[in-house]
């Protein structure tokens, strides 16, 4: 419409008695539309949208198809460590998604806009990363998920995140449905590379090799302690998965 409206005063596309005709129409439709006191009365705004519901079974394939890797990053994001996850991923040309932790992505606003940056995706991790809280009632549950989303959502700067993935893997029947309800497809992973418990570099690299044909999905963690071990074996297991014919992508939603 702003486009019909500059032609029709710079092109002078109406002429003669039409202008008069045009210009008169006009002035009654503003007239119709103001109120006694002359201020226009617009239409209400329209809701903001629901995000669309995704499946709520939990992902674990690759988009890249059989001889895809997604790589997922837990916890985060850390002023540490991030950077230097974020570093090894832009060296090899990959892309992750980060399970954020919501109190983290308010507190380090700067990495989630980053990690958004760079073209990788956001996960909601939760706001507590209560690893029993699929023990917990569903209002708890509820709102350990919902407000992590608003704190990712927030810290981004309007980017919503695409997972949820429950601490510890502690998802429930209403956990999946409420994230799926909000445009997040539940997600797992295949491959548990156990950095988090700092098993040395080695062991790492070793679990992901051994166990990559379990599934596509490995599970790293850039937060919750020293994640040296974590970065330098992503430096070692990217380009390997590159050498065996792997393709690097998103969990599928």
């Amino acid at each position: 419409m702003a486009k019909r409206s500059r032609r029709a005063g710079h092109g002078r596309i109406l002429i003669g008695g039409t202008v008069v005709a045009a210009l008169t129409a006009a002035a009654s439709l503003w007239t119709a539309q103001a109120d006694p006191g002359g201020a226009e009365k617009r239409p209400p705004a329209a809701a903001p949208k629901s995000p669309a519901a995704v499946s709520p079974e939990i992902a674990h394939a690759s988009d890249k198809g059989p001889k895809g890797v997604n790589i997922t990053i837990d916890d985060g994001p850390d002023p540490r460590w991030t950077p230097e996850v974020l570093q090894v991923l832009a060296d090899n040309g990959v892309k992750a998604v980060f399970c954020m932790v919501g109190p983290q992505a308010e507190a380090h606003p700067d990495l989630v806009k980053a990690v958004v940056a760079a073209g990788h995706r956001l996960c909601d991790h939760s706001v507590l990363h209560d690893t029993s809280m699929d023990g917990k009632p569903e209002a708890y549950q509820s709102e350990q998920i919902l407000q992590a989303e608003k704190s990712l959502t927030r810290a981004s700067g309007g980017v919503r995140p695409l997972y949820y993935r429950a601490p510890g893997g502690a998802f429930t029947p209403y956990s999946r449905g409420l994230a799926a309800s909000r445009g997040m497809r539940p997600l797992g992973w295949n491959v548990d590379t156990k950095d988090f418990e700092k098993p040395g570099t080695e062991a790492i690299v070793s679990t992901v090799k051994k166990e990559v044909t379990n599934g596509p999905t490995l599970l790293f963690h850039d937060a919750g302690g020293d994640r040296s071990q974590t970065v330098a074996a992503l430096r070692e297991v990217l380009p390997w998965l590159k050498q065996q014919g792997y393709a690097f992508g998103f969990p599928v939603r």
